[in-house]
C-alpha cells in the first residue's frame, strides 16, 4: 500500500492547470505546424502562421493561450493499491483548480448555479471523473474546456440499423453544423457505444488522446483517417475562412452496448486542445 498525501494533489492540479494554459501539448503544435505546411487557402496559411505565432508568445511570456481558460475537466486514475492521507481527495482536486486559476491570474469563467448564474470568483468546481486501476500510481489529466468549441457537441442516440454510415453522418453533420464556431482547425472527440452518458464521456476522453496516436483498433483507425478526410473536404477552414484544414484529428473512442442502441457522441475542441498529464 503506497499513501499519498492529498496536497501533493492539489500542489499538482494547480501546476497543470496554469501549464496547461499556457503551453501546447508537442503533438497539438507539430500537427499545426503540418498543418501549416499542407494548407492550400493562403488566407488559411496566414491564419494558421498567426495561430503558431499566439502559441509563441503564450508561452514566452506566460500568458493563456486563448482568453477563455475554461471549465476544468479533470481524469485522474487511482491505483487501488494507493491510500490518501491528509483530507478528502475530491476537497483536495477542487483547491488545485482553485489556487492554479487564482494564482496563475487565469480568467473565472464557472458559475454555480446554471440559471442563477453567479460566478464562483475561482474557476471551482471542476469536473471530475474517476477510475480505479491496478497498482500504487495515480495518473492525472487536466483539460480545461472552453465552451465556444464545447457548445458545438452533440449526442445522437442512432438505431443499429443506422450502422457504421450513420454513425459517420452524425459525426458529419456535428461538424458542419459546428462550422466556425468551434475555432477550427478542430480536434474531433467521438464516443460510440455504452449508453447516452457514457458515449460523451468517451468523446470527452478521446480528446485527451495526442493526436498523433490513431486508435489500436484497425476499424476505428480506418474511420478517424476516412472521417478527417471527409471534414477536410467540407471548406470549412482555419477560423472558418475556407481552406483545406478544418481538423488535425479525429479521434474515437467505442464500449460496448445494448443491443438495441447505438449511441454516438462528438465532442469539438478548438485549435489547443488543452491538457496536461503527469503520473505520481
Amino acid at each position: 500500500m503506497r499513501t499519498i498525501p492529498v496536497t501533493l494533489i492539489t500542489d499538482t492540479i494547480k501546476e497543470m492547470c496554469i501549464e496547461a494554459n499556457h503551453i501546447l501539448t508537442k503533438d497539438m503544435q507539430c500537427g499545426l505546424d503540418q498543418a501549416k505546411q499542407q494548407e492550400k487557402s493562403p488566407l488559411g496559411k496566414q491564419i494558421l502562421t498567426q495561430l503558431e505565432e499566439n502559441l509563441t508568445i503564450a508561452e514566452a511570456d506566460k500568458i493563456p493561450i486563448c482568453q477563455d481558460t475554461g471549465m476544468a475537466v479533470v481524469f485522474i486514475e487511482v491505483g487501488q493499491e494507493v491510500h490518501f492521507e491528509g483530507g478528502n481527495l475530491e476537497e483536495a482536486i477542487h483547491e488545485g483548480v482553485r489556487r492554479g486559476y487564482v494564482e496563475g491570474y487565469l480568467r473565472k469563467s464557472v458559475v454555480k448555479d446554471p440559471l442563477i448564474r453567479e460566478n464562483t470568483k475561482d474557476n471551482t468546481p471542476a469536473i471530475i471523473h474517476y477510475s480505479i486501476v491496478p497498482g500504487e500510481i495515480v495518473k492525472i489529466t487536466v483539460a480545461p474546456k472552453g465552451f465556444g468549441s464545447e457548445n458545438m457537441s452533440r449526442v445522437f442516440m442512432l438505431k443499429p440499423a443506422d450502422g457504421i454510415e450513420g454513425v459517420k453522418n452524425a459525426i458529419l453533420t456535428a461538424v458542419k453544423d459546428a462550422g466556425p464556431n468551434a475555432c477550427p482547425p478542430m480536434v474531433v472527440g467521438v464516443g460510440i457505444g455504452g449508453t447516452f452518458e457514457k458515449c460523451a464521456y468517451l468523446a470527452k476522453k478521446a480528446l485527451t488522446r495526442p493526436i498523433d496516436e490513431p486508435s489500436d483498433i484497425p476499424y476505428v483507425r480506418e474511420l478517424e483517417k476516412e472521417l478527417l478526410e471527409k471534414i477536410n473536404h467540407t471548406g470549412i477552414g482555419p477560423a472558418g475562412l475556407g481552406g483545406t484544414t478544418t481538423a488535425l484529428a479525429v479521434n474515437i473512442l467505442t464500449y460496448a452496448t445494448h443491443i438495441a442502441g447505438l449511441p454516438v457522441a462528438v465532442n469539438i475542441c478548438c485549435h489547443v486542445n488543452r491538457h496536461s498529464v503527469r503520473v505520481i
